[in-house]
């Protein structure tokens, strides 16, 4: 779908008028759960998934066939600061080894049956330095934003988010930093795997950036569009398009949860479409989760990006609307109910 704005204005109008879940299809989803041959709430957290997975697909009876992974990658111009383990150049180098299978998210997405496309945005122009201005104009944030959305297919039925870009968890603590406040160190953690010397520089970088716009942080938009990176924009229009198209939308990591809370910040209730994949081995992701209300569905000391923590949780969600669906009721199976 083409996206429907060409202004920040037009992206903010978005939100004013968000779809809801199916009201008839959560009925039908919690009247057959009911009658599912297991003792009531046996299934734990799986039953309260697919309920909610039913209501955004507008079956009381679903199925989960067609999810899809996107990642984007972009370029920051503060990892010239040092703020990562890995120089900017391992962004292509990674955006290859995707193309060719040879990653984690490819192995994972054959494994969670989910399609997956690779959108590259202007690797060869990084965002500028947030600590010098702002990272990005209004038309190239409107080109990211609008470069998600549309590579978000129609026919989707579930939607991961995945990043690549060197420097991007010092984007995501000053973009968390920002909109949730507290200091640069509270949010600031190894990323991919600074510390010591490294990590107190990586830490002093979201904290210039967080003073040289100070004036524009009550703007979440603007929180964005000056501390963001494409990537970042890009993943948040992609879940902006999906919650537009009641498509459920597995959130990823300390990353990808930032550029959603962004959309969080515009209206409280933007992301009742989403759920937390996992919380990852990044300092600050828990507390994110904490903030946006999202209890995360696994704990496994993740740290990728990539989207790679959503998409194992893919396999839970398959197996919580596979029992809602295909379970037989005490009705048809002839058992006889406690």
């Amino acid at each position: 779908m083409k996206a429907p704005f060409t202004s920040l204005a037009g992206f903010r109008a978005v939100f004013d008028a968000l779809p809801q879940p199916d009201a008839a299809a959560l009925e039908a989803a919690t009247v057959r759960n009911g009658q599912l041959t297991k003792p009531k709430g046996a299934l734990g957290r799986l039953e309260g998934l697919a309920i909610w997975y039913a209501g955004w697909v507008g079956d009381g009876r679903p199925a989960l066939e067609r999810p899809q992974v996107a990642i984007f990658a972009g370029n920051h111009g503060i990892a010239a600061r040092g703020v990562s383990a890995f120089p900017p150049e391992v962004t292509v180098q990674m955006v290859a080894n995707y193309r060719a299978g040879g990653a984690a998210v490819n192995q994972l997405c054959k494994v969670a049956g989910a399609s997956m496309t690779v959108t590259e945005l202007d690797l060869d122009r990084p965002t500028l330095d947030f600590t010098q201005g702002p990272a990005m104009t209004e038309d190239e944030l409107v080109a990211a934003l609008a470069a998600g959305w549309e590579a978000v297919e129609d026919e989707a039925d579930l939607l991961v988010v995945g990043e690549m870009g060197i420097g991007n968890t010092t984007a995501a603590a000053a973009i968390a930093a920002a909109l949730f406040g507290g200091s640069a160190g509270e949010w600031t953690g190894r990323g991919s795997g600074v510390e010591g010397a490294a990590l107190e520089g990586k830490t002093l970088v979201v904290a210039q950036g967080l003073e040289r716009h100070a004036e524009a942080l009550s703007d979440p938009v603007e929180v964005l569009r000056r501390l963001g990176g494409r990537e970042l924009a890009a993943m948040a229009g992609a879940i902006a398009r999906a919650r537009v198209g009641r498509i459920p939308v597995i959130l990823d990591g300390f990353i990808c949860s930032a550029a959603a809370a962004v959309l969080h910040a515009i209206r409280p209730g933007a992301l009742d479409h989403a759920v937390a994949g996992h919380v990852s081995a990044e300092g600050a992701h828990p507390a994110v989760l904490a903030r946006l209300g999202k209890e995360p569905i696994l704990e496994l000391g993740m740290r990728l990006g990539e989207g790679t923590g959503a998409i194992v949780a893919i396999n839970i969600l398959r197996s919580a609307v596979a029992c809602l669906s295909g379970m037989a009721t005490f009705a048809e199976a002839g058992v006889a109910e406690g």
